[in-house]
């Protein structure tokens, strides 16, 4: 099953969809966030208790050969790590160049049906 994303300009409306989704008791460990801004990302995740995708959910091998080139680099291969194919992380982080951040759920098909 393919990860749900959905991406954002607004940190506010992305953390609202967040408490939905939280309420439906979603565990927390399987949501995630991910943009270009370190520090945007840390602070959405702090301000919901959600995680960001990282070197654990990297795996050591892939964490390993860390430093990536370049940012967009890491992100796209952060993003086929949790379920997407290259093509789709390619579009994802050509978006996060252009300041949008993404919601992830993994392991849940419903999560459409929570933000409604």
């Amino acid at each position: 099953m393919k990860p749900f994303i959905k991406e954002y300009e607004n940190d506010e409306t992305l953390q609202e969809d967040i408490k939905k989704i939280s309420a439906k008791n979603v565990k927390d460990e399987d949501i995630y966030v991910i943009s270009h801004d370190d520090d945007r990302t840390k602070r959405i995740a702090k301000n919901t208790g959600i995680n960001t995708v990282g070197a654990s959910e990297m795996g050591v091998g892939d964490a390993v050969k860390a430093p990536f080139e370049k940012k967009g680099d890491e992100l796209r291969s952060k993003l086929q790590n949790i379920g997407f194919d290259e093509a789709e992380a390619k579009n994802y982080e050509a978006e996060m160049d252009k300041g949008k951040v993404f919601l992830i759920v993994t392991n849940n098909e419903n999560v459409e049906q929570y933000l409604v």
